[in-house]
């Protein structure tokens, strides 16, 4: 078996001849420190929409079941530029109820914003009773983009680190079913998607000035990534990994790791299983033993 980097690489033709532009691969490592090995996997275009669809009328399933029940469903996406949020969340929603679907992505804070408790903003987007929620970013961005830009002081930082436990505990205690996912991409990969938003118009919006400096930050955003994990990650809120170098397994697999973490009556426990070398829970030993890009 070939060794690969653990974050994979494309494929130019599967077994069965698929061709090239409809065949996405991924090499995923097993889970032991000393000794990483690898194997590939690939999807066509077609089983993808096919486990697409089956996969959203599992979403449709459980969103009927928390409509039912009133239960609160906070789901928070967090990763490099790049990684795919954008794209997960829209498969996520795209057959959802908007009623009871939001999806929050905050821009820059305003001048009230940055003189009141840091929380504050985020917590008038919380899923109330019936409500399933997704934050594209969230208050996490003090641990990140914040932290490496400047955009905020040691101290606060420090302070940020030290209640974000304590916070997430008090909304899991309060009956809100939070999950945290942390999508890791490639740094060649990244370098690619960055470019080819600059070269097609209708992902111009996209483009931000931190595009910019994320490559040339690379180095400062991956030691942030893993203080954020080590620091955050608890019993009552903890991290899970997605790599997301292979947008469409990243996206089947985002899925079904949700699905499968959350209680709705008629779920095909067989198709909502996922993938745990793309998706799988953080652990201290993940620093360090090439489960994270670097």
């Amino acid at each position: 078996m070939s060794k690969k980097h653990p974050m994979g690489n494309r494929t130019t033709k599967d077994k069965r001849g698929v061709k090239p532009d409809d065949v996405i691969s991924v090499a995923a490592s097993n889970r032991t420190a000393s000794d990483v090995e690898e194997v590939q996997t690939s999807i066509s275009r077609k089983d993808y929409r096919e486990e697409l669809r089956k996969l959203q009328l599992e979403l449709a399933k459980l969103q009927r079941h928390f409509i039912g029940c009133g239960d609160r469903i906070l789901v928070i996406l967090e990763g490099r530029d790049a990684a795919g949020k954008d794209g997960s969340i829209k498969r996520i929603v795209e057959h959802l109820s908007p009623r009871e679907t939001r999806v929050v992505a905050l821009g820059k804070p305003s001048d009230r914003d940055r003189s009141a408790w840091y929380f504050q903003r985020y917590v008038a987007h919380l899923p109330v009773a019936e409500e399933f929620v997704l934050f594209n970013r969230s208050w996490y961005n003090r641990a990140g983009v914040e932290h490496v830009m400047g955009f905020c002081t040691p101290a606060q930082y420090d302070e940020f680190m030290n209640s974000v436990p304590k916070f997430e505990e008090m909304l899991v205690n309060s009956g809100i079913k939070l999950l945290k996912y942390y999508l890791d991409i490639g740094k060649k990969e990244q370098i690619r998607r960055l470019a080819e938003r600059k070269r097609d118009p209708l992902k111009q919006w996209k483009v931000s000035p931190i595009d910019a400096v994320a490559v040339k930050h690379w180095k400062a955003y991956s030691d942030a990534r893993d203080a954020m994990l080590m620091r955050t990650h608890t019993s009552a809120a903890p991290w899970h990994l997605l790599r997301t170098d292979n947008k469409r397994l990243a996206r089947l697999n985002l899925m079904r790791d949700m699905l499968s973490r959350l209680h709705y009556g008629g779920k095909e426990r067989q198709l909502v299983q996922p993938d745990t070398d793309i998706v799988f829970e953080f652990t201290p030993e993940c620093v360090g033993a090439g489960r994270l890009a670097c």
